[in-house]
């Protein structure tokens, strides 16, 4: 992202004692993660010499001290934008493309043609609940693209369990995101650590989330869950009553990557048995990052189409 001039910049500034006053909003990279993800600065922390960063486009908050800031160009954040719009916009037509030849596959035209009457599509509706405004307003946009009902709303991850059964009741959603931000506390990377669920930022209360979700409807079919962020603890996630869940290999994933999952539920059949693999394909993270359980799809056709 940042050019080797901007680097040997900030190693001389380093030797020579330079001091940066951090603040709130400003726009960095992490030297010592080689310099791959940007970050926003969402507090700053005088005392402790650190910082907490929020990732721009991967679901991750994480503290960072301040020896392992760098401030990106205008620039730098200009080429890094250019490149993340590219990766969405790539995502995005390959699942229009994907969901034009499931329409071929399955015959839909040929089936219309042999009916007088217009027939109307249903897909699956979802409710998506994330930790983050930014990427919420995001979200919602992609499912507006791309045909998906939905709707979103914003609250901390520490309250979507106790929200649960009241918005399940009033929108009755065919698919639940749960979704915000997420890491493993750093001191905690062993393998016995990983595997404890208390020892990420968020992934107890999701897990919590989706227990509350799985009382109010238990069929895997009937109500499909995502649930997770960057770094979630995938298995205790599963195990709670996640149909599909972050981060197989404790890796970042995208901001939209939920909403790729949820709209390749919302347009498979609901007589057919969703391809993990499409779903998984279908993300901008992939394999690493995304994972889940067979499930039935939630699109529906319908005859014949009101004409009011």
């Amino acid at each position: 992202m940042t050019n080797d001039h901007a680097l040997l910049a900030w190693y001389v500034a380093q030797a020579r004692g330079a001091s940066v006053v951090w603040k709130v909003g400003d726009l960095v990279v992490r030297p010592s993660y080689g310099r791959d993800v940007c970050f926003v600065i969402t507090r700053v922390d005088l005392e402790a010499g650190t910082v907490e960063l929020k990732g721009l486009d991967v679901r991750l908050v994480a503290d960072a001290p301040f020896s392992d800031l760098m401030l990106i160009t205008e620039d730098d954040f200009t080429d890094y934008r250019r490149a993340q719009a590219k990766i969405e916009q790539d995502t995005i037509r390959l699942v229009q493309l994907r969901r034009q030849a499931d329409r071929d596959k399955n015959n839909y035209r040929s089936e219309r043609s042999r009916h007088p009457y217009d027939f109307f599509e249903r897909p699956g509706r979802v409710l998506h609940l994330d930790g983050d405004g930014t990427y919420l307003e995001k979200c919602i946009q992609t499912y507006r693209r791309l045909g998906v009902r939905a709707v979103g709303k914003n609250l901390d991850e520490s309250t979507i369990a106790e929200r649960i059964p009241d918005l399940l009741e009033q929108y009755a959603p065919d698919i639940l995101v749960i979704t915000g931000h997420d890491s493993v506390m750093r001191k905690q990377r062993g393998e016995s650590e990983v595997m404890h669920v208390g020892n990420y930022r968020n992934s107890e209360h999701f897990v919590r989330a989706v227990r509350a979700a799985r009382k109010y409807e238990r069929s895997l079919d009937e109500l499909v869950i995502f649930a997770g962020a960057c770094q979630s603890h995938y298995e205790a996630l599963l195990d709670a009553g996640a149909n599909f869940a972050s981060s197989p290999d404790r890796i970042m994933i995208h901001a939209l990557d939920p909403v790729f999952v949820a709209e390749k539920v919302a347009f498979t059949p609901i007589g057919e048995t969703i391809d993990i693999y499409a779903v998984v394909q279908s993300t901008i993270t992939g394999t690493e990052g995304l994972g889940g359980l067979e499930s039935r799809g939630k699109y529906r056709m319908g005859l014949p189409r009101s004409r009011y």
